[in-house]
């Protein structure tokens, strides 16, 4: 039987109709044997606005992250009947509800394969429980935007956690405790992901800056320190860059990318074309200024030439890119949130007044993945480690008050793969703010 893998780093905005009157908002547990592995699954589902329904999948066994969820993009319900799909992994669930609404049976279909699945309401004395030490709250950022706030207790200075993309600040669960002993430890889930708020706007790089600023007001932490992994750099980078005075220090684990740093001298694909479709906009009839040859003339001599350079280097890393991690990556679904947040990042270039500590992965482990493919392994590893290695040159260059630091062959998950690694060098820094 073809194992299913029902997680993935994509989550989003979730929608239903109904047209059954038995109310099914709650949570249901269910198991299911995917080959040798027993995955244990949480199907949430809610009131949406007005009528009908909208969801989440969480996959316990899958991950380390207790909080991430897949989303359900649409249920429907006809009768005892129910439907739901869940696009990023595009997957299925087709059961019969039975009279109370407390059981529904039912078949899982994903990737051709089918497995029988059947969800029950838990009891308090059942329901699986998220085993961390941490207590969790919610707090207001935005106009209906409440924030997931988790808190691992400890003293001192406020130590918080940002999640990468695709995660919620439960990621953190076995590595923030760590720090309690001198500082009190914090995480939060950005808007969008897991059980904080999924709006349907406000994703662009400085409001999710404002989000998290707006928490650390509602939760009253002076100048606390920021680490941020992956896709986070972005809002450690937006707030350095506008309120330095809000922190003390940032820790960017993994996360000094072109999200959190743009690097001139190499460009980025993402990012310079976000910019050039903003400016071709401007050229549409009663867009842009009365006399529109300066913008042509910019257009052709900078930007043009600089997306032919982009896509040369995108070329070059495809080229590099084995085609079994070419088709995984065209499978990978994304959600409104992801896409979202891609298209509003923006360039940051001036972080250098804030205490900073840049840790990355020179070159990214892999794990298993191209084991029998050593060549095509190795060639990706080199182009890796040339993208990844003038990133972080250029990061040291561009923020002088930043410590690089260069982990070789550790996962983007570095703070799992090189535990002991990023302790010494986190205790240390913040050891030295004191």
């Amino acid at each position: 039987m073809r194992f299913i893998t029902l997680w993935i780093a994509a989550f989003g905005f979730l929608l239903g109709t109904s047209s059954h009157a038995q109310d099914l908002a709650g949570d249901y547990q269910g198991t299911l044997q995917a080959g040798p592995q027993q995955l244990r699954l949480i199907a949430r589902i809610k009131h949406a606005e007005g009528t009908g329904w909208m969801g989440a999948v969480y996959s316990l066994d899958q991950g380390n992250d207790w909080g991430a969820s897949i989303p359900i993009t649409s249920i429907s319900v006809d009768g005892k009947q129910l439907k739901f799909a869940v696009e990023a992994v595009r997957g299925t669930y087709e059961g019969t509800v039975n009279a109370d609404a407390t059981t529904i049976t039912g078949i899982w279909t994903q990737r051709q394969s089918s497995l029988p699945l059947v969800f029950e309401r838990p009891t308090p004395a059942t329901a699986w429980k998220d085993p961390a030490t941490h207590t969790i709250q919610f707090v207001t950022v935005d106009k209906n935007v409440n924030l997931e706030v988790l808190d691992w207790g400890g003293s001192g200075q406020p130590l918080v956690f940002l999640a990468g993309l695709g995660n919620t600040a439960h990621v953190f669960d076995k590595f923030a405790p760590q720090f309690v002993a001198t500082h009190h430890v914090y995480g939060i889930t950005r808007r969008g992901f897991g059980d904080s708020s999924v709006p349907s706007d406000g994703y662009t790089a400085d409001r999710l800056g404002d989000d998290v600023l707006a928490a650390l007001g509602t939760l009253k932490l002076n100048r606390p320190v920021l680490v941020g992994h992956s896709l986070a750099g972005e809002e450690l980078s937006s707030i350095a860059s506008r309120h330095p005075d809000r922190v003390s220090g940032l820790i960017y684990l993994d996360a000094g990318y072109w999200y959190a740093f743009y690097d001139s001298a190499h460009g980025s694909l993402n990012l310079d074309v976000i910019e050039l479709r903003q400016k071709l906009e401007k050229l549409e009839m009663g867009n842009g200024p009365p006399d529109s040859r300066p913008l042509i003339k910019e257009l052709m001599e900078t930007d043009l030439p600089r997306l032919q350079r982009d896509l040369q280097a995108k070329q070059k890393e495809l080229d590099a890119t084995p085609r079994p991690m070419l088709a995984m990556q065209a499978e990978a679904g994304a959600s409104m949130a992801v896409h979202a947040i891609v298209e509003g990042s923006q360039k940051y270039t001036h972080l250098s007044f804030v205490p900073t500590l840049a840790i990355y992965a020179v070159p990214h482990d892999f794990g298993p993945m191209l084991a029998n493919d050593p060549s095509g392994r190795a060639a990706f590893e080199a182009q890796d480690e040339v993208s990844t290695g003038n990133q972080a040159s250029a990061f040291e260059k561009g923020v002088p008050s930043a410590r690089v630091v260069r982990l070789p062959h550790a996962n983007h998950y570095v703070f799992r793969s090189n535990e002991a690694d990023v302790l010494r060098e986190m205790n240390a820094f913040l050891a030295g703010l004191k």
